[in-house]
């Protein structure tokens, strides 16, 4: 016969692997208290890139600069740890180090002074404004306001401005309250006959924890906190007139004070999070306008008008706007922006450049919208590189990139260091002469930027032997980016550039190759396949594809700034011919600057149904 195992053993194997079920349950809240921060982040259709620099002024030619390109919002003393989940943007540091050799280009054209160049006056303008003198900051201030922008970029300026006084002189109280008795009970509970004032003390410490857990402000308070308050008012009293060794008391306290630091900073981390997941997503009722649109345009086919004369869109003599964007009102604003500010609008011609998810919704906005006499051209981007230029990879659609830089003093280290917005060309822009190949002429216009004079002047602006015709900002030159350039040649003097409102002769373009030059450069930037490398090209790519090709425009056509700076006064933005919202606070989301919104809220549409049904309200 076969011995059978007894019923215990037997039932040994089926005990244990419900303990294991039941010890995996309990470690997988554990793990999660333990990664309170999840590092998920969902990245902006346009992130900027980040850069440290140091200042211009003891960079020459023979001056090695210093080049910190920063990972996700850290600086170079910032800790693997410290790197934010919530900012993810493509670092710089995926540009190869190895040496660059000089592309083979074209001779450039002769540097030569250009001529400045005429902007009509407006009208009441002033030329000398006068600026408040701002207040000095201490230099802890300088040294925290670094560190805050180096970890969270753009949230410590919006989170400063938006900062609230606590008014509750209540519950700052009972904090201060629980944070002495905290530091004194260590010390209290080791005393021999002190055990009576070291219940009180203990009861008191959890009195004011439970009503601090559910009372944020004054209102939410118990009617009878003002005996807790006594009582331990009393308490700290007696504890502070015993015989205690003061180095326990001073530990103790500045342990509190630590971990009141920590969690401080827990709270900002969060809040960072918030405000990047903000203004890194589309919102839900612009996804909403975009999909409401979208039905409509296979619902109200007739409304198509693919039979409209395809020249009128083609002819070289026409003014034709190019602006690449994936946001409907945004590119809308853009254009009604500029046909408000134009005195003539019969040859005007607006080419919107799109992908192909927002398409048909960018196709069907402009067509049940007109704008005076002009004409809008909605291109899907995506779809025409693929069959019209399959010889181009870069069949996605990229806006424009915007490297977030910083530039610090050595000369005066305690100088605060200067935060910028640096926008250049995507890469879509190098294929813009390959896409309208019959034209001579084009103004790009970046979809975060209105216009609020008349650009008609730009065409008949001679730009010699020059390409792109656009604002310079001498804040960063080539120099600077001595380590991101390599041993490309360029004038370490010249002056970086912006983008948003640019004159291109594609002409010239096409004359001094320049495309065919970007791609050579591409091969040498992009270290590896990913988008993060990529688009971290953008910058040294777009600088040495039009070095000597800059035509400089003057820096009252286009103020920038209006999505980060707060301190622009309101009548340099009134008098200014063109505002460019670069920066994370874009003017169509909430967390846009409230000064600036104004502007832009002027040229949206306001009798669209869908904008309604979909609570649309920027």
């Amino acid at each position: 016969m076969k011995a059978t195992a007894p019923p215990a053993k037997r039932r040994r194997g089926p005990r244990l692997a419900v303990l294991a079920l039941v010890f995996c349950s309990l470690l997988v809240p554990i793990a999660f208290l333990f990664n309170r921060f999840p590092a998920v982040y969902v990245t902006d259709e346009r992130p900027e890139q980040e850069v440290k620099l140091p200042s211009f002024d003891r960079i020459g030619v023979e001056t090695h600069s210093r080049v910190d390109r920063e990972k996700q919002q850290g600086g170079s003393d910032v800790t693997p740890e410290k790197q934010d989940a919530f900012e993810k943007i493509p670092s710089i540091d995926t540009v190869p180090s190895r040496v660059i050799n000089k592309p083979e280009v074209l001779p450039p054209p002769k540097i030569e002074k250009p001529k400045p160049l005429p902007i009509p006056e407006p009208v009441g303008h002033k030329k000398d404004v006068k600026k408040r003198p701002p207040r000095v900051p201490s230099a802890d201030e300088l040294e925290k306001a670094k560190a805050c922008q180096l970890e969270f970029g753009s949230y410590c300026l919006w989170s400063i401005e938006h900062k609230e006084v606590m008014k509750d002189a209540i519950v700052k109280r009972l904090k201060d309250q629980l944070f002495v008795a905290r530091s004194y009970y260590p010390s209290i509970a080791k005393l021999k006959g002190k055990e009576a004032l070291t219940r009180e003390l203990k009861q008191n410490i959890q009195e004011h924890e439970r009503v601090l857990s559910e009372s944020i402000v004054d209102a939410d308070l118990p009617s009878f906190i003002k005996r807790k308050i006594e009582k331990m008012d009393q308490a700290i009293a007696r504890a502070k007139s015993c015989t205690v060794d003061c180095n326990n008391v001073d530990k103790k306290l500045r342990q509190i004070l630590h971990m009141t630091d920590d969690e401080a900073h827990f709270h900002m981390k969060q809040s960072a999070y918030l405000y990047n997941l903000g203004v890194h997503t589309m919102p839900k009722s612009h996804h909403c306008l975009n999909m409401r649109l979208t039905v409509e345009y296979f619902k109200s086919a007739t409304l198509d008008s693919d039979d409209s004369p395809v020249h009128n869109f083609n002819v070289p003599d026409h003014r034709h706007y190019v602006i690449l964007s994936k946001n409907v009102l945004a590119a809308s604003v853009v254009i009604n922006s500029s046909v408000s500010s134009s005195e003539e609008t019969r040859n005007v011609v607006f080419h919107v450049l799109t992908d192909a998810q927002n398409f048909y919704a960018m196709k069907h906005w402009f067509l049940r919208n007109a704008y005076r006499e002009s004409a809008v051209h909605v291109i899907n981007y995506e779809h025409l590189i693929l069959e019209n230029l399959p010889e181009f990879s870069m069949q996605q659609l990229y806006m424009p990139e915007e490297f977030r830089v910083f530039i610090s003093s050595f000369e005066r280290p305690t100088e605060k260091s200067r935060m910028e917005y640096l926008s250049v060309f995507s890469h879509s822009h190098f294929f813009i002469p390959e896409i309208f190949k019959d034209l001579k002429k084009v103004i790009v216009l970046d979809d975060d930027v209105i216009v609020q004079r008349d650009l008609s002047f730009l065409w008949n602006l001679d730009m010699g032997d020059k390409v792109n015709a656009a604002v310079r900002f001498c804040g960063l030159r080539m120099g600077q980016l001595r380590n991101l350039l390599g041993e490309a040649t360029y004038d370490p003097q010249s002056c970086a550039w912006m983008s948003g409102l640019n004159v291109i002769n594609l002409e010239k373009w096409r004359e001094y190759n320049v495309t065919e030059n970007y791609l050579q450069l591409l091969d040498k930037f992009r270290s590896n396949d990913d988008e993060a490398s990529l688009r971290a090209a953008a910058l040294p790519i777009s600088l040495l594809s039009f070095q000597n090709l800059i035509y400089p425009l003057n820096e009252r056509l286009t103020l920038s700034g209006l999505g980060y700076h707060y301190g622009i006064e309101e009548e340099i933005i009134r008098t200014s011919t063109s505002l460019h919202y670069n920066g994370n606070m874009k003017p169509w989301l909430e967390l846009g600057i409230p000064n600036y919104r104004k502007y832009w809220k002027r040229f949206l549409a306001r009798d669209e149904r869908f904008m309604d049904e979909c609570n649309v309200s920027p």
